[in-house]
């Protein structure tokens, strides 16, 4: 048995010992915390995407080839295929056939543009994330495959939001490369539904990062947006198509 004496000597080297694994746990350095506009703003820099704002892009999708001029907030953004020309900027849209003005009808008018829109802004992602119209939100952080993410949900004002200001867009942003390898998107159009896009592959031109996706939906309406990446990881998508794009091109405007 102990003596008082020696249970005494004890005391002080416990304490001691407690005091150190306190000051160990809290010497621990802690994830640093970033607030919603920071991970934007980093993933336009990491990704190269602040360079697409005065560049000129170009490259195939499917059938169809595009360009986009973008310079000091103004834009040309075109389409072409068969003998069609489309030209979407700052003023609005026309069509060309065989080099020809041709009149579009009003109802069309916004559907050829918001196609023509939609594509562009797809293609050099996160660019535009940044833009007025746009409502930012951070959702809880989650892992895929095993890798951690910030979880960002992008929204969009009324007031300069465009046809489609009701979609809502989710993008997983790396916390270590501040890259989008996932993003998913509820839209109305066409009876509405949701999409959730899987890196494929990635190439960098100019600086600027391009990335092709595999397109999922999810197999019952029931699957939120906030859940998809669950559903994913679950085998509860179904692959749809790939968003490719071929023959990438970029100049970079000085």
């Amino acid at each position: 048995m102990k003596s008082i004496t020696d249970q005494t000597k004890q005391k002080p080297m416990r304490y001691l010992s407690f005091f150190l694994l306190v000051l160990l746990i809290s010497c621990k350095p802690s994830e640093t915390k970033l607030t919603v506009q920071q991970i934007i703003d980093k993933t336009i820099v990491y990704s190269g995407a602040d360079k697409v704002s005065n560049s000129e892009v170009s490259f195939q999708f499917r059938d169809k080839e595009y360009t986009a001029v973008r310079e000091a907030g103004k834009f040309i953004l075109t389409r072409n295929f068969d003998s069609i020309k489309d030209i979407l900027d700052n003023n609005g849209f026309e069509r060309y056939i065989n080099g020809q003005p041709f009149s579009v009808n009003d109802g069309f008018i916004s559907k050829y543009s918001n196609s023509i829109n939609s594509v562009h802004y797809f293609s050099v992602l996160p660019f535009g994330l940044n833009d007025k119209a746009v409502n930012k939100k951070l959702l809880k952080p989650s892992a895929i495959k095993g890798k951690e993410y910030y979880k960002v949900e992008i929204t969009f004002s009324e007031n300069g939001g465009g046809e489609d200001f009701e979609d809502v867009f989710i993008y997983w942003i790396g916390k270590e490369d501040f890259l989008i390898d996932y993003l998913a998107y509820s839209y109305h159009t066409n009876g509405g539904g949701k999409r959730f896009r899987v890196l494929k592959e990635q190439c960098v031109k100019n600086g600027i990062r391009f990335v092709d996706y595999h397109n999922y939906k999810p197999l019952t309406k029931e699957i939120t947006l906030s859940n998809i990446d669950k559903a994913f990881e679950e085998n509860q998508l179904k692959k749809v198509s790939e968003i490719v794009l071929k023959d990438i091109e970029v100049k970079l405007i000085n």
